[in-house]
């Protein structure tokens, strides 16, 4: 069997994750939204002194500020995000952190790309060649944590360079590439920083990879069994598609948590904004209403999709050219 598995996919992972680099950026700025405004102080406005007569006394108020609630902050979409950031950052910009994007693929992604087919294959039953849905299922929670856990740093890392624009020029960590980043994280937080979300991490790259790849086996094998299409581009795209929009669904109200927690400043002898996932979750959902969870979902499917068509497409057409080359590794 060898690692023709992980190298297969690993190529296909890294062409659709820097395909779609830009609109993994844009759902990674639209989930921050509104998160500094729910941890920031309320705005202070000036009273002035106020003076009133009641017969021969005068009663005086000296002037004073007060505190005021700031007004919610206006929610943009999809487009509107994008064009914000070519404007203020440049075109470059929508490419921060592509260099943990080709990190984070190289070692989430072609673990559990190669770890599913690995267990595909074993699990496969010889006679029907097909495997069942609980066992697809399976073998994409078990290959997408561990997946998951191998890529945290990079995923770390990724999160800042993305989020890094959106802040004020004196709070950016301007880290200069992925190798930066995760330097910088361990001599400044510690190496466990590194490990930071990780608990999301793996929650959601098991339930992205069961729903993902199980579902695509399971769309694509259903349409060729009932004859809707032949097995070509056609039946790729159709099935990548759904399998997309599956694990969007299953995955938004995670990626949100995800990307919050591994985002936040923690400033030395302060506690944390948030003392963990829960806390996250807690506070988002008292401070945002519960939809907050679903903050760039429209960026999540417009890139789950895309990606995971480009994911299988590619995916084939380099098992296709590996079989007509009969490379074997």
């Amino acid at each position: 069997m060898g690692v023709k598995g992980f190298v297969e996919g690993g190529i296909a992972s890294i062409v659709a994750g820097c395909t779609t680099h830009p609109l993994d950026l844009i759902k990674v700025r639209m989930q921050l939204q509104g998160e500094t405004h729910a941890s920031a102080p309320a705005a202070r406005q000036f009273r002035p002194a106020l003076a009133f007569h009641e017969g021969t006394h005068t009663i005086s108020i000296p002037a004073a500020a007060h505190t005021a609630p700031l007004p919610p902050p206006p929610r943009v979409g999809l487009v509107s995000v994008g064009v914000k950031i070519v404007q203020q950052e440049g075109a470059a910009a929508l490419f921060s952190g592509v260099s943990a994007t080709v990190l984070r693929q190289s070692l989430y992604s072609t673990t559990r790309m190669g770890l599913y087919d690995m267990m595909k294959q074993k699990w496969t039953d010889p006679n029907s060649g097909s495997m069942p849905l609980g066992m697809k299922i399976a073998a994409g929670l078990t290959a997408g944590g561990i997946g998951a856990a191998v890529g945290n740093p990079a995923d770390v890392a990724m999160v800042r360079m993305q989020a890094d624009g959106r802040l004020p020029p004196a709070q950016r960590r301007n880290y200069k590439s992925v190798v930066d980043a995760i330097v910088r994280m361990c001599k400044d937080e510690g190496l466990t920083s590194l490990w930071r979300g990780s608990s999301l991490t793996v929650n959601r790259a098991m339930l992205v990879t069961a729903s993902q790849l199980a579902s695509y086996d399971q769309f694509k094998e259903t349409i060729l069994e009932k004859g809707w299409m032949k097995d070509g581009l056609g039946t790729h795209v159709t099935a990548s598609f759904a399998a997309g929009f599956v694990a969007a669904v299953a995955s938004n109200p995670v990626d949100v948590i995800k990307t919050r927690v591994m985002n936040m400043k923690v400033e030395p002898g302060e506690a944390p904004p948030y003392s963990g996932a829960l806390d996250c979750a807690i506070k988002t959902v008292r401070s945002e209403g519960p939809l907050a969870l679903y903050k760039g979902f429209v960026p999540t499917i417009s890139r789950q999709g895309p990606f995971t068509i480009v994911l299988f497409v590619t995916l084939e057409q380099v098992r296709k050219l590996f079989q007509e080359f009969q490379v074997s590794i």
